[in-house]
């Protein structure tokens, strides 16, 4: 936006501006009238058509003077000295020019003025007394500067306001890039909560029900303990669910329940047995992490017995958990290739990335690759620091 070009005005603006500048030369060219008439001079012509004619073209002129500024103001502040009328409009020409706040236009407009002030003093021939020669320069130059002082100023304050509207503007489109912020972090928090929750329920759901499907030497016993497991399984996702709908849709003040920790892993591990996986659990972990460590810590295992549960059907699965305080806590869960043939179910294909921007949050390392037996290895490397030790600093 250019700075330079002031706003154009609406009919308003315009029309009390320049009733206002005529307002101002009314008085002036009746008293201008009264003393012709008292000291017996005859007024002529000019007065009673020339002079209203000047003024009125002056008036005119001003309604440009937001295109053309400097030639409206030059033109104006000579031409107004010939007219007694046009004596506000004049003044008007000398504040608008200085609103620009330019100080080379605002001397050349406001010298021309006086000095055309001085020739324009034949047209009336009034008498003066002796020494008022004095008066006819400074009286000029006093109303000059009056009107650039006071254009100056109105420019002052338009410029801050103007700096002021861009601070709002500037604050408005700040808080609107926040809140698309906070609306995409809060969208990938949803989504990153309902996969941890819907992920491994579904997974083991459709491992089961791709077993069901496939064999059909099951005997009677083994069809209902699958059947049980699919529906005792659906019914915990669907609880899990509701449990992650009631957080989203609670008070932003209210806390949010307490998240699985590294104590609840062998209860992960025995529900994923009792749903038909080959797991087993070695664990030499000393101590208890904080919840941030303890809670990535159970994302980990939770994301690779899903993966495990998808796409190696049939596997075993080791998961090994090492670590102290003020070392760091070593998570590994390693699945041997698939023994069996099913359906995989569809994959987000956001589960890792997912787990990698939490084991990132929590000052850890992920590293997950296929092993040459055809399986794959999920470890994470998680900061554990001693507590104490932090105290005592």
């Amino acid at each position: 936006m250019n700075t330079d070009v002031a706003p154009r005005l609406g009919w308003w603006q315009q029309t009390w501006r320049l009733a206002a500048a005529a307002a101002v030369g009314i008085p002036v060219w009746l008293s201008t009238g009264a003393v012709l008439h008292w000291q017996a001079t005859e007024t002529g012509s000019w007065f009673l058509i020339g002079d209203p004619l000047v003024a009125l073209g002056c008036l005119t002129a001003l309604v440009w003077r937001r295109r053309f500024p400097f030639a409206v103001a030059m033109t104006v502040a000579i031409a107004s000295t010939t007219s007694a009328l046009a004596t506000g409009a004049g003044l008007l020409a000398l504040g608008s020019i200085s609103t620009r706040r330019r100080p080379v236009e605002i001397g050349v407009v406001g010298l021309a003025s006086v000095i055309a002030s001085q020739f324009a003093i034949g047209l009336y021939p009034v008498q003066s007394p002796p020494g008022s020669l004095w008066f006819q320069l400074a009286f000029p130059a006093l109303t000059a500067g009056i009107a650039v002082a006071v254009g100056m100023a109105v420019g002052a304050r338009r410029v801050e306001v103007r700096s002021l509207r861009e601070r709002a503007e500037s604050a408005e489109r700040e808080q609107a890039a926040r809140a698309a912020q906070a609306r995409a972090l809060e969208r990938n928090r949803i989504a990153r909560e309902m996969h941890d929750v819907l992920a491994h329920r579904i997974s083991l759901v459709a491992m089961q029900a791709g077993v069901l499907g496939h064999r059909s030497d099951l005997a009677a016993e083994e069809n209902r303990v699958l059947v049980r497991g699919i529906a005792e399984g659906s019914h915990q996702a669907l609880e899990e669910l509701r449990d992650v709908l009631g957080v989203l849709r609670a008070d932003p003040g209210r806390p949010e329940p307490p998240q699985p920790s590294l104590d609840r892993i062998p209860d992960l591990v025995a529900d994923a047995r009792t749903s038909g996986l080959d797991v087993t659990l070695t664990t030499t972990v000393t101590g208890t992490p904080s919840d941030v460590v303890g809670r990535t810590c159970y994302r980990v295992v939770q994301e690779g017995l899903t993966n495990a549960a998808k796409h190696a059907p049939g596997a075993r699965i080791h998961i090994a958990l090492d670590g102290t305080a003020g070392g760091q806590l070593d998570v590994s869960v390693r699945n041997s290739a698939a023994t069996t043939r099913t359906a995989r179910p569809p994959g987000s294909g956001f589960g890792l990335l997912g787990l990698t921007e939490r084991v990132d949050l929590a000052g850890g390392k992920l590293d997950h690759h296929a092993t040459p037996d055809g399986g794959y290895l999920l470890t994470a490397q998680l900061r554990w620091p001693d507590p104490t030790h932090e105290k005592r600093t």
